[in-house]
């Protein structure tokens, strides 16, 4: 994150699009206003062992850190988006309890996330696991939540149309598939973008979103960082 100043700074923005900045403490924030960021992005865990490895403290220390990003934030009109991760299992402690992750859910909204994105850091989320997490979130609105796969074992897809079915509106997702998880245990990235909006295609959900210009972002990007698309589109 040392660089994001830098990149934030000097990419070309376009209107109507949200550029958010993860910001982890009050230091990271100093540094997002001074660069002119308008959304912020707060990252907390509903695992203890995963908090303490991450970000060396305990799930209530983090709350405390982000309640100050937060509150410092909403002084300079910026908008602040909350994130859980591991709402699905953790490399650590292995399954978490969907109770755990609405209990952390509730926190951050409730202290001014505008939206809280449940995150499957690991990517070990079945249809199963998802029924249970989004039936036991009764902390955030559903137009507050947000999810957020990865697709280590080719779940992802099934695993947010059935977070659509609860009134998920806002699914997190990669161009190609790019990103990841050193915690993983295979390189797998983020659910694919394009993957996802042929889902949403072939349900007849509308989503504004050119694919063949998609595609061809995507397919760039792939080739300069010289590894293969994940997504689905000839």
């Amino acid at each position: 994150m040392g660089d994001n100043f830098e990149v934030y700074t000097k990419i070309n923005k376009r209107p109507g699009v949200n550029y958010t900045a993860l910001v982890p403490n009050t230091k990271g924030l100093e540094t997002a206003i001074k660069a002119g960021v308008k959304e912020v992005a707060v990252f907390g865990a509903a695992s203890e062992t995963f908090t303490k490895k991450n970000i060396n403290c305990t799930i209530k220390e983090s709350l405390g850190r982000f309640k100050e990003v937060v509150d410092e934030a909403k002084k300079h009109d910026i908008r602040i988006r909350g994130y859980v991760s591991c709402v699905m299992g953790c490399p650590y402690e292995g399954d978490v309890a969907p109770q755990k992750v609405d209990e952390v859910a509730g926190e951050l909204f409730s202290m001014g996330c505008y939206e809280v994105s449940l995150g499957d850091t690991i990517g070990v989320g079945t249809p199963e696991k998802t029924h249970a997490l989004m039936s036991n979130i009764r902390s955030v609105p559903v137009e507050n939540v947000a999810v957020h796969f990865h697709d280590t074992y080719d779940k992802a897809i099934e695993n947010i149309l059935i977070a659509l079915s609860y009134g998920v509106s806002v699914v997190d997702s990669s161009v190609a598939g790019l990103g990841g998880c050193p915690y993983a245990k295979k390189a797998a990235g983020n659910v694919c973008t394009e993957n996802v909006l042929l889902a949403l295609q072939e349900l007849g959900i509308s989503h504004g979103v050119d694919l063949r210009q998609l595609s061809e972002t995507g397919n760039h990007i792939s080739r300069i960082l010289k590894r293969d698309s994940q997504s689905l589109l000839e």
